[in-house]
């Protein structure tokens, strides 16, 4: 493998901590030289995993790194990446981003949740996303960062993605139609719709979005007490 920096992220917009932890999880802040290959490996067994989202597939770790950390996550302030580790197998399940952030504003959003295929239907997707809304939602004196919004936006047909974010409580805003091209890779996701002569990306289809979110006030009002029933149940069931 060539050298892949083991730099943690020092451009986010946001202090990032070495580590968020639940009874069930485990989130790391992302460092190729310790994580590309046990990500691509995960990537590798189940390609399916990224066919909603703009990245992938990728022909090696290297490849990883650069298209979706070096060129996309990793330049941009308002984005950072975690490696989620499973605390029953000690294993790695996955990876879980906060992008478009921003800090005058008070809002982040929580996008690219990749569970490999082994821990799906187990506590790692609430635990992840559960620990990431509380980084997000609680208040500084509670160890957060004391944001007023935290979006989720998926593709309108990507059940699985918009079911998770409804049970953790994210309230549903609408949908964006014709939000994004598509190329034809992803043509899985596509909407639908027809085709008009002369498009500029005429080939390519479309994407529909699905934007839910939560915010502070309702987070304070009882959804933080949910989504901690949430993380526990599932690691207890998971454990039986």
């Amino acid at each position: 493998m060539t050298h892949l920096s083991s730099e943690k992220d020092t451009n986010f917009c946001f202090p990032i901590p070495d580590v968020l932890e639940s009874e069930g999880v485990k989130l790391v802040p992302f460092i190729p030289s310790q994580h590309a290959q046990t990500v691509y490996d995960g990537l590798v067994r189940a390609s399916e995993l990224t066919q909603f989202l703009p990245i992938g597939p990728y022909e090696s770790p290297e490849a990883l790194v650069q298209d979706f950390w070096s060129s996309r996550l990793g330049p941009n302030p308002n984005d950072t990446l975690f490696v989620i580790f499973d605390k029953v197998t000690e294993n790695t399940a996955g990876f879980i981003a906060l992008i478009n952030s921003s800090a005058p504003d008070l809002h982040t959003e929580i996008g690219y949740v990749v569970i490999f295929k082994d821990f799906h239907r187990t506590h790692v997707a609430s635990n992840a996303v559960g620990l990431l809304m509380h980084y997000a939602l609680d208040l500084p004196e509670q160890g957060g960062l004391g944001l007023r919004r935290v979006q989720w936006m998926a593709n309108a047909l990507n059940a699985p993605s918009v079911g998770l974010a409804q049970k953790m409580g994210f309230a549903k805003e609408g949908i964006l139609r014709w939000h994004r091209v598509l190329p034809p890779s992803k043509s899985v996701g596509h909407n639908g719709g027809g085709h008009r002569k002369g498009d500029p990306r005429e080939g390519c289809g479309a994407r529909d979005t699905a934007v839910l979110a939560s915010y502070w006030d309702t987070w304070e009002s009882g959804q933080r007490e949910k989504v901690d029933e949430i993380m526990k149940r599932r690691v207890e069931h998971t454990s039986k």
